[in-house]
């Protein structure tokens, strides 16, 4: 099986891609808005250590949001409960696509958490700071205090960019994305 890892700086548009491939897909994002939507566990986890702030089921985003605006250690705590449940879910996704030529995993700390394995294709996608900027400002639920506390916990967007093996420009335009994806996995099945 072919690991496909999409990597980028908030905002980039690597879900967009990952979904591009045509391959199951592991979105992290997505597994961490379920588990605040349905997961008791974490649920309880989450009252235990900010009592202060959840004491409703499902666990409310901008609740945490506030939580972690109040206090930088905050972002810690949840981080230390939610994250070992991420790697557990991505085992399962493994396991159950264990068939599959190709998974993409899209998981925005995938590096930071080093949650990749050695012969992870990594690929970057790469777009311009004031396209990523115009598209962050249109989401409805973006905070931009947040934001900055979540940029922190990513290593350099240079770093992440000199580790991959290859690069996506992402103009944002659907046409050259999927171009972009036709040509990557081409290369990508040659070179298997």
């Amino acid at each position: 099986m072919i690991r496909i890892a999409v990597v980028g700086d908030i905002g980039s548009g690597k879900s967009h891609i990952a979904k591009l491939f045509g391959y199951p897909v592991f979105s992290a994002d997505d597994e961490v808005a379920k588990l605040y939507r349905e997961s008791r566990k974490c649920f309880n986890k989450l009252k235990k250590v900010l009592p202060k702030y959840i004491v409703t089921f499902p666990v409310k985003k901008n609740v945490l949001s506030q939580a972690i605006i109040e206090n930088n250690y905050n972002l810690k705590k949840i981080v230390s409960i939610i994250h070992p449940e991420i790697r557990i879910k991505i085992k399962k996704f493994i396991k159950k696509n264990k068939n599959k030529k190709i998974v993409i995993l899209d998981i925005p700390l995938l590096l930071e958490n080093r949650t990749n394995k050695r012969k992870d294709i990594l690929i970057f996608v790469d777009a311009r700071k004031k396209e990523i900027n115009k598209r962050l400002k249109k989401r409805d639920n973006i905070n931009i205090k947040i934001l900055k506390k979540f940029k922190k916990l990513q290593l350099p967007v240079e770093l992440k960019k000199k580790k991959s093996n290859y690069i996506i420009k992402n103009n944002f335009k659907n046409n050259s994305a999927k171009k972009n994806v036709k040509i990557i996995l081409k290369k990508i099945l040659l070179n298997a």
